[in-house]
């Protein structure tokens, strides 16, 4: 049953109004539920047509678990316009081309996606790209297999219109009539938070604006562009003239994510506890939970990291680490460390990730990872080594670190922010470097004979 999730029936109904606005149908067509389950939608469909006393078209749906498929049968056995197949969606050949597609597909991270499977899927699919999900391949199957100018309604996370993954998706999306796209209130599946959308497309070239509905309420037109860039300003009403601006990363020696150590139990210790030997080798160190959006001064380190690197970020020999040598090579901390993954590959004392301790050890900008909204601090000392629960940026030589700073933390890009960010559980904001990097900042922000905006 992986990335099988019920569809409340509300949503059901409302998504089989979509369906059929403007388009009844009639027992000459054909419809599709890929990853039907045990035929929620196909349910939905019957109700439908049954409450305004018309013939159902022929219903096909697919369904790769053989307890869903077995349910779904017997559930329309019936039902002589409904017929079930067990098989993988993704695989199989259709046989007709369908005026109607419908359904939840799964939601599968690529995370739960077996090595085999990744490698066929990025044979067969330009969805399959970057961490791309199993919806987005489901996405683009059920386009080939919809009829000129059919109808498909899908609901999935709302991901797919920002993530970087999804580009492709989008680019193919674009091609066609996207209808609609509603966000739906993200408690609509109660046992997740998905933040989940309801698209609506229809397989044809002519193209009108695209009917944006988000979960305030609010509602607008829009031209949702091919080439892969995000739509999620656009669906918001945010559409940033970037005229006089320029990404932060041109302003920045490094956007990163904190020091990654794979076995912070190990490496992070009380300031308090620390020997005489081992604070040769301690930095203080700050974690995502030690930063308070009700505090503007950042916060004292009451913890060290313990750091095997010297000052050029170069891996200590075993046998010049002293102190900490002989902390790390005490039984049971050798034996956690040499169990990471990253031990395959390097020392096994080494951090999970490189320790870049040059642009580290500089003035810098801190924020969290994820918070319920973003916010900035200064490190002036540039001592805090910040984890990997904290991003840092370093300015370029000649750029006005606390400028850059009211800018990040101001309303202007607090609002970009909120419309390109990936979004996490309860409504918080997930801020990736990659993301930060493309972030438009004024110019005539950043350089020191600019008179500080007050």
């Amino acid at each position: 049953m992986k990335g099988y999730v019920p569809t409340p029936d509300a949503l059901v109904d409302k998504m089989v109004e979509h369906l059929f606005s403007g388009m009844l149908p009639n027992p000459t067509d054909f419809l599709l539920e890929p990853g039907c389950g045990d035929g929620q939608f196909i349910d939905g469909v019957l109700r439908w047509c049954r409450s305004r006393q018309i013939q159902p078209p022929r219903i096909l749906g697919v369904e790769i678990n053989p307890a869903l498929a077995s349910k779904a049968r017997e559930r329309f056995k019936n039902e002589a316009a409904v017929e079930i197949v067990e098989a993988d969606y993704l695989a199989a050949r259709m046989p007709v081309k369908f005026r109607f597609v419908v359904g939840n597909p799964p939601y599968v991270s690529l995370e739960n996606i077996t090595e085999d499977e990744r490698e066929t899927y990025r044979g067969s699919f330009n969805a399959a790209r970057g961490r791309f999900d199993l919806y987005m391949l489901f996405f683009e199957r059920a386009i080939v297999d919809l009829a000129d100018d059919g109808r498909l309604v899908f609901v999935t996370p709302e991901k797919f219109v920002y993530v970087e993954s999804a580009g492709s998706l989008r680019n193919l999306l674009a091609t066609f009539q996207i209808e609609s796209i509603e966000l739906i209130p993200e408690d609509t599946f109660t046992d997740r938070t998905t933040y989940p959308a309801v698209t609506t497309l229809r397989k044809r070239s002519a193209k009108d604006k695209t009917a944006a509905s988000l979960r305030d309420g609010e509602r607008r037109q829009v031209d949702l562009p091919g080439g892969g860039i995000t739509w999620l300003p656009l669906l918001m009403g945010h559409d940033v003239s970037r005229e006089g601006m320029v990404p932060l990363i041109s302003y920045c020696r490094r956007i990163s994510a904190g020091v990654a150590t794979g076995a912070d139990g190990i490496f992070i210790r009380p300031i308090k506890s620390l020997s005489a030997g081992l604070r040769q080798f301690a930095y203080p160190a700050l974690a995502g939970r030690d930063l308070s959006l009700n505090g503007d001064a950042l916060p004292a380190p009451n913890k060290a990291l313990l750091v095997p690197y010297d000052e050029d970020g170069r891996l200590i020999e075993e046998d010049k680490l002293g102190a900490l040598g002989l902390f790390l090579r005490e039984a049971n901390i050798r034996q956690r460390l040499e169990m990471r993954t990253c031990a395959e590959r390097k020392p096994w004392y080494a951090f999970h990730d490189n320790c870049p301790m040059p642009d580290i050890m500089q003035p810098k900008i801190l924020f969290k990872d994820i918070g319920e909204r973003p916010k900035f601090w200064i490190d002036r000392s540039g001592a805090v080594l910040p984890l990997h629960t904290v991003y840092y940026i370093v300015p370029s030589a000649g750029v006005e670190i606390d400028l850059l700073c009211d800018w990040l933390n101001g309303t202007e890009a607090l609002l970009w922010f909120k419309h390109h960010c990936h979004r996490a559980a309860n409504g918080f904001i997930r801020l990736q470097s990659r993301v930060i990097k493309n972030l438009p900042v004024p110019a005539k922000l950043t350089h020191k004979n600019i008179q500080r905006v007050a």
